[in-house]
Order: C-alpha cells, then sequence, then structure tokens
C-alpha cells in the first residue's frame, strides 16, 4: 500500500541520514523514557546506552529496522541495550514506581525490557506514519490549535469548531486569532 511504501521511504530516510537518525531515534526515546521514568529507573542510562548503540557501525543510524514481506506485510523489528531491573533501586522503594510495574503486570527485568522496547517501536512506527501520510508538522499543528482553543476558554464541540475555522483560513494561527473567532461562534 502506499502508506507502507511512505513508511519505507521514511525508515530508509532516517537509515541513510544521520541527522534524520537523531529525530528518528529521540521519537523512540520519548516513549522508553517515559515508562523508564514511570518504572522506577534510570533513564539517563537507558537513553546514553541507546544513542551509543546508534553509533556501533561508526555512523549514528536508526534504533529500529522496517521492510515488507513477500506478502507486502509491514515488518519492524528494534534492537538496543536495556540496562533495567526490578531488584533494588527506586522501583523498590517509591510506591509509584511499584504501581506502574505492577500495572504493566511484569516480574522480570527482561519483560521489563522487551514493554520499553516495544513502545519504542510503536512509537516510532507511529512516527513514520505520520510522515508518511499527512506529516508530523500538520499532525502537531492540528494538535496546537485544539489546544490553543481550550486555552481560549472553548468548550466541547467550541474547540474542534474554532481549530477548523481557524485552519480553514490558513495563515498564521496567533492565541488572539484563536480568541476572536471563539468570541464570534459564541456571538453567531
Amino acid at each position: 500500500s502506499e502508506v507502507i511504501d511512505g513508511i519505507l521511504q521514511a525508515y530508509h530516510f532516517a537509515k541513510a541520514d544521520p541527522f534524520r537518525a537523531t529525530t528518528h531515534n529521540k521519537g523512540i526515546m520519548n516513549a522508553i523514557s517515559a515508562i523508564a521514568i514511570a518504572c522506577g529507573q534510570d533513564w539517563r542510562a537507558i537513553e546514553s546506552g541507546a544513542h551509543s548503540y546508534a553509533s556501533h557501525e561508526r555512523v549514528y543510524g536508526s534504533l529500529t529496522h522496517w521492510e515488507s514481506d513477500d506478502d507486502g506485510n509491514l515488518i519492524g523489528s528494534i534492537e538496543l541495550p536495556m540496562a533495567v531491573g526490578l531488584v533494588g533501586g527506586a522501583v523498590r522503594v517509591h510506591p509509584a514506581a511499584q504501581a506502574n510495574v505492577a500495572l504493566l503486570g511484569i516480574t522480570t527485568a527482561d519483560e521489563l525490557a522487551k514493554v520499553m522496547a516495544a513502545a519504542g517501536l510503536v512509537q516510532n512506527l507511529g512516527a513514520l506514519r505520520a510522515l508518511a501520510t499527512v506529516g508530523i508538522q500538520a499532525g502537531h499543528m492540528k494538535l496546537h490549535v485544539r489546544n490553543m482553543a481550550v486555552t481560549a476558554g472553548a468548550e466541547g464541540e467550541e474547540v474542534d469548531t474554532v481549530a477548523a475555522r481557524l485552519r480553514a483560513q490558513g495563515g498564521r494561527i496567533t492565541q488572539k486569532a484563536v480568541e476572536e473567532e471563539l468570541a464570534k461562534l459564541r456571538s453567531e
């Protein structure tokens, strides 16, 4: 499909260009680091290890690998070191870390590492899909306009209506423009 082809093109760009790979891997690590922090892990060590591993072939590259099989199915994998543990450290003394580990239903460091790696892979798939379809910028801007509408006081359906109207107008969207559009909507 076109989406799979686009995902593969975006992946190959990250594989070929170390600057694109940096952003590519940053997104992966956003997911992994969030789980690491929530589960009482040393996220800085995990980040450092991942970025060092991304350079193990002497050029900074992607932590993920994407390809399609003979039937056209997308296949993704991720490989990186994951220095995690469940025996000591914050996970044993911090109630929130204990609760998050229990919520995940895991009992071993290996399971935690796999959950974290899977989250990184899925995060990467989402980012590549966004690049292959509407684009990251468009997706972020759509969300940003909605957040601006909420900040202006929009509620319920007003949020989407104000955001849609401003996007349809094109051009630069400011907080003042959002507030004015909300006032206009409420006066109708």
